[in-house]
């Protein structure tokens, strides 16, 4: 069984915890009748989540094309990093 990347655990738990979040709002919400916890808690850890998948998208994206290159015999160097990533 392969090792799971450090940045897919860290994808993982930051999807985790926003369900969490997410679970734990509306419960309260329904708990209280008070809608205002959906105004602060749901947006922050959605834009953590998002931020991070971003990030690790564009990480994949650059760790590919380095695959790419070397099936390719290909040697990557700086300069075939720089156009429209």
């Amino acid at each position: 069984m392969r090792k799971t990347e450090f940045s897919k655990k860290i994808m993982i738990a930051a999807g985790v915890i926003n369900v969490v979040v997410i679970l734990f709002t509306l419960v309260m919400v329904w708990r209280t009748l008070d809608l205002t916890p959906l105004s602060y808690l749901i947006p922050s850890v959605a834009a953590e989540v998002a931020t991070g998948t971003g990030f690790y998208y564009s990480k994949a994206k650059v760790e590919n094309r380095i695959k790419l290159m070397k099936a390719h015999k290909l040697e990557p160097n700086e300069t075939h990093f720089y156009d429209n990533m």
